[in-house]
């Protein structure tokens, strides 16, 4: 059993240099504490999301932390030009030390790339195209492919990552119908959903990884997110969760509910406030025993063998995040491992 930090960078009532100084702080306590790897989210004009570009924020977390892998959860492929994206890639591996996680997707929210300018309908192709370019790419010491939506004749690469063949790959998804496209990939995996919606995941991938005959040690991370705070005492655990869920799920509808027109898709949908979030087995918050309880059952419910920790969100302050993060290190990680 692994454990990670999911951060979607949502944006607290702090100044923007002092937000991005308290994360990057937050990424050394990740760093002490033994996590296995900090993801971040990229969103675009919403306070849902302030890594934009992943790669900017995370070359900070590279020269911020020794041991902690990281990455983007995910890129979003559409918005980037691949061959400028190998780039990224191969620098953020290489000045890291080979810690790089890649996170890879078409974006959950169509308006995001609207605003950009695209056919949201588009996307999938564009994906597709975009993630057969990254793996050409970081492979080989030239780029040729002729696609749709991308074209490139004998481009050299220059750089190169360092581990082999490239990152590790991640992949969200929330239905098993997945499973052939991420085994085809070795992708590690993600979803946001309870442990009942994620089981016949977990079940699926086990099954299609022991069919293909792969060896079982291999087998890839499959893990949950959920917001968690650890408190001295049940009751200053949930003030803190209900004041920074309350924050981020106005942070996370701010653009559906500006374009009215949309709305996430009920698997994505936050809960109402954070107990009902706690009730339907998606965050926890209370002491560090009554956190490993949740946290245990939910593990074998779902048949995880990662786990994302939100620590940080919405208003949750900085020393808060730090204590419920060195509380669960030192209180909770323990009784799971």
């Amino acid at each position: 059993m692994k454990f990670g930090v999911f951060d979607h960078t949502d944006r607290g009532p702090v100044p923007l240099a002092e937000f991005y100084e308290s994360r990057l702080k937050l990424t050394e306590e990740y760093d002490r504490a033994g996590f296995h790897a900090y993801h971040v989210a990229e969103h675009h004009a919403t306070p849902l999301g302030h890594a934009p570009s992943p790669s900017v924020f995370l070359s900070a977390v590279a020269q911020r932390t020794k041991r902690l892998r990281f990455g983007p959860l995910v890129y979003t492929l559409p918005l980037y030009h691949p061959q400028r994206l190998i780039d990224e890639i191969c620098m953020l591996d290489q000045m890291s030390g080979g810690r790089l996680e890649l996170g890879v997707g078409r974006g959950i929210s169509p308006i995001e790339l609207t605003l950009y300018g695209l056919d949201a309908a588009s996307s999938p192709a564009m994906y597709r195209e975009a993630l057969e370019i990254l793996l050409l790419g970081l492979q080989s010491k030239s780029l040729s492919y002729e696609g749709q939506h991308y074209q490139y004749r004998d481009v050299p690469m220059e750089l190169e990552p360092i581990q082999k063949p490239h990152p590790p790959l991640w992949y969200g998804l929330g239905t098993p119908d997945a499973i052939p496209f991420v085994l085809s990939h070795r992708m590690n995996i993600v979803s946001n959903m309870d442990a009942v919606g994620v089981r016949p995941i977990t079940d699926r991938y086990r099954a299609e990884w022991e069919k293909a005959g792969l060896p079982a040690a291999n087998l890839p991370l499959m893990g949950t997110t959920r917001h968690i705070v650890v408190a001295e005492t049940e009751r200053e655990a949930m003030a803190i969760g209900e004041r920074g869920y309350a924050r981020w799920r106005e942070s996370f509808l701010h653009l559906w509910v500006k374009h009215g027109s949309l709305r996430p898709s009920p698997a994505a949908m936050p809960r109402e406030s954070f107990a009902q979030a706690e009730k339907d087995g998606r965050a926890v918050a209370g002491t560090a025993d009554k956190v490993a309880e949740f946290l245990r059952r939910d593990i074998r419910q779902a048949g995880l063998n990662y786990l994302l920790c939100r620590f940080a969100f919405g208003d949750v302050t900085h020393d808060e995040a730090v204590d419920s993060t060195r509380r669960f290190a030192r209180d909770v990680m323990p009784q799971l491992m």
